[in-house]
């Protein structure tokens, strides 16, 4: 199937497109990678470094999802982004706001935001209401009713199915779907986050562009028993499996790092 492109602030991603890089920013100091914290107060300057480093955009948040983490409450959650975001207006820096909740989704439109990265998968009816009355692209994770609840390869691509029916529902044409590489739910084990990155090629069935978001994830440390902060390599080995098998973006909290290995793969795929 022909690949179709999103175009987020002018950024095209995928349809023949270069690679794309998606930085990470997270407001939240739960975060399970206590690298990527950025406190308010220097997000600008981290957003900037990012730029300049090679991200072609920002995936900003301020909630973390992994397992286990500390619980906050929507409306510190709001207070955060509203926070970070305010540093950011005006810089022209392509943003994308990663949250589930239609308060803080609705507070960041307040700011110059771009997209909405929804891990999810638009299945908050209310949630998926105001992205669609807000006209924004989304990056949309495969997901039936709570984030990364479809286990295996097969349930997967069933929950990308039931997420590319529910923005043609909401008539989203501009969207980025997510495999939901990670540790989701506790029925999922890394041996079914590496069914997923052995099979991503199978995920270009569905024509849309692909997210590869595996930064620093459980499963690659499980394999090589370590913990977050000494995961780049792993991380850069997957990535760079991941962009041969067809990732049209690469979410990643090394921004310099990852832009130097989508500039050598790019560079090596040259006839």
């Amino acid at each position: 199937m022909r690949q179709q492109h999103c175009v987020v602030n002018r950024l095209r991603i995928g349809g023949g497109a270069p690679v794309r890089l998606m930085g990470v920013i997270n407001c939240s100091p739960e975060s399970f990678y206590r690298g990527s914290y950025i406190p308010a107060g220097d997000v600008y300057d981290r957003a900037l470094a990012m730029t300049a480093a090679g991200a072609d955009m920002i995936d900003l948040g301020a909630r973390s999802t992994a397992p286990g983490s500390s619980p906050i409450t929507v409306a510190e959650e709001a207070a955060r982004v509203n926070a970070a975001l305010s540093e950011l207006d005006g810089t022209g820096i392509t943003l994308s706001v990663d949250t589930r909740n239609a308060e803080v989704l609705e507070a960041a439109l307040r700011h110059d935001v771009h997209a909405v990265n929804d891990i999810s998968g638009l299945a908050d009816e209310h949630y998926a209401k105001v992205v669609a009355n807000a006209g924004l692209p989304v990056f949309a994770m495969a997901s039936f009713r709570e984030p990364g609840d479809a286990v295996g390869f097969a349930a997967t691509k069933d929950a990308l199915e039931t997420v590319v029916s529910r923005c043609a529902h909401l008539g989203i044409e501009e969207y980025v779907l997510d495999p939901a590489v990670g540790r989701w739910v506790s029925e999922r084990t890394s041996e079914d986050d590496w069914e997923l990155c052995r099979n991503f090629t199978s995920f270009l069935d569905f024509g849309r562009p692909m997210l590869a978001a595996v930064s620093r994830k459980t499963f690659i440390g499980d394999l090589l028993g370590r913990q977050p902060e000494d995961r780049l390599a792993g991380t850069l080995a997957v990535t760079t499996m991941l962009v041969s098998a067809g990732a049209a973006i690469v979410r990643s909290h090394d921004v310099a790092e990852t832009a130097d290995l989508l500039r050598v793969h790019a560079t090596m795929r040259q006839i």
